[in-house]
């Protein structure tokens, strides 16, 4: 890859995908807005959620001055260095880009222009401490080359015995469109729950990135046949598409740069759905096949987590905000004025059943409203930091592939939530004892070094 680059120059032959331009960068960006924006008008057209005739009014000045906004922002993406929070960051600045476009035109009743202007300030408070706060934390404690090879094994022992205790309690082959009929009778014990979201969301995606670093494909197979083998217990759609979407990531992280390599990740989907339109408009595809997967994607995907902003701003319009009591230990020692979780609590006012949101709708709108979110936006993207300093020095690619499913989750799920039921935190603790040195050298392609080189710099070598 990096001779391609020197014999094509700084930017390429297309001027995109190099890291030597971040003008090249910043036009990717650009391109993947466009189509976002796009997309939403079909979003909106297919699933009536603003309604089609929504985007000739008067609204759509407002609409595309809002998004030439968020095109001036893409600047902090495009001058950014590769970190964890770059992959979290982009994700959530299209997360955010469609809120500032399906807002203008929402069906809601309540004054958007605040909670729009708050949406924008939000995401340049969370990608200024992201995006930039990538200093390395000295290593005080690194696996050992043996222990590195044990822990992978252990995290498919662990996989596969949380995958038998949680078919005792569901194991229901359905299909994606009847799972709505049987999840919300899931009832798994709060230990076997956590395991769960831990294991299917952090530890095997680390063990697969691992598994592939190193060039053992079986184990990696294995790791995602596990993965999987979670769909039937938790009929969730994540399970079911996550090995295919770890797949796709490590194609597009082997043969891109990494920055480029991320939006791609988003834009080559969206692209896709786009793309469907056509065969469908003109009768060659039916209904059927293209909106399967226009709904997977465009919708599902992309769409919906900004369509949660839009519903929870809508409701703590009216609405007392939570002052954080949504968090469980803070509802068990301070109460909550409310009784249900955020996603219950949704569910009972809108016909969107269970709506899981991402940090700017839960840890900024519904706890502390629109006019101090970007305050917690920014306090959340400190935390996301934490993980920046704990994987710098290992290779994009396995960051990417560990944390490929976590920038997933948090589109749709608290931080809260994701730092603890899904793993964020034990991951961030596997990237900073994860040794540098052999990583480094396959990622290369050179000979690994030897295992005795994690005693140095002074930290402490765990073997077992």
């Amino acid at each position: 890859m990096k001779a391609a680059e020197r014999a094509l120059g700084p930017t390429g032959a297309f001027g995109l995908v190099t890291p030597s331009s971040w003008q090249g960068r910043l036009l990717l960006l650009w391109i993947h807005l466009a189509a976002c924006c796009l997309s939403l008008v079909y979003v909106a057209r297919y699933y009536g959620y603003t309604g089609a005739a929504a985007f000739v009014q008067a609204q759509l000045p407002t609409a595309t001055l809002l998004v030439l906004l968020l095109a001036a922002v893409a600047i902090l993406l495009a001058r950014a260095r590769f970190s964890f929070g770059y992959f979290v960051g982009f994700y959530l600045y299209t997360l955010v880009a469609g809120y500032t476009w399906l807002g203008v035109f929402s069906k809601f009743p309540y004054d958007r222009a605040l909670p729009l202007a708050s949406a924008i300030a939000s995401i340049v408070a969370f990608l200024v401490p992201v995006l930039f706060i990538t200093r390395p934390v000295k290593q005080h404690v690194v696996l050992s080359d043996d222990a590195t090879k044990k822990l992978r094994l252990a995290i498919l022992t662990i996989a596969a015995t949380t995958i038998v205790a949680g078919a005792f309690y569901n194991f229901r082959l359905a299909g994606i469109s009847a799972i709505y009929d049987f999840r919300n009778a899931l009832d798994f014990p709060a230990p076997l729950r956590y395991a769960i979201g831990i294991t299917s969301n952090a530890l095997l995606p680390f063990a697969f990135a691992s598994f592939i670093m190193s060039g053992e494909r079986v184990k990696a197979a294995i790791a995602l046949l596990l993965l999987l083998a979670f769909y039937p217990i938790t009929l969730t759609k994540l399970t079911l598409f996550a090995p295919f979407w770890l797949l796709f990531l490590a194609v597009v992280a082997r043969e891109l740069e990494p920055r480029a390599a991320i939006v791609l990740s988003l834009l080559l989907p969206i692209s896709l759905g786009l793309l469907l339109i056509i065969p469908y408009s003109l009768g060659a595809i039916p209904y059927e096949f293209f909106i399967k997967y226009f709904s997977a994607v465009n919708f599902r995907m992309i769409a919906f987590p900004s369509i949660a902003l839009d519903v929870y701003n809508d409701f703590f319009s009216t609405h007392q905000v939570t002052h954080f009591c949504q968090i469980l230990v803070i509802k068990t020692f301070l109460g909550c004025s409310y009784d249900d979780p955020l996603s219950v609590l949704m569910s009972k006012n809108y016909e969107l059943g269970n709506l899981n949101a991402s940090l700017f709708a839960t840890e900024g709108i519904a706890s502390v409203g629109p006019l101090a979110a970007p305050v917690a936006a920014a306090a959340c993207g400190l935390i996301i930091s934490l993980g920046n300093r704990a994987s710098a020095g290992l290779p994009p690619r396995f960051i990417m592939l560990s944390g490929g499913l976590l920038s997933q989750v948090l589109l749709n799920v608290p931080l809260a939530t994701t730092l603890l039921s899904n793993g964020a935190l034990l991951i961030f603790v596997l990237w900073y004892v994860t040794p540098r040195p052999r990583l480094t050298a396959t990622a290369q392609g050179s000979r690994p070094v030897e295992a005795s080189q994690c005693h140095r710099h002074g930290a402490a070598c765990i073997t077992f």
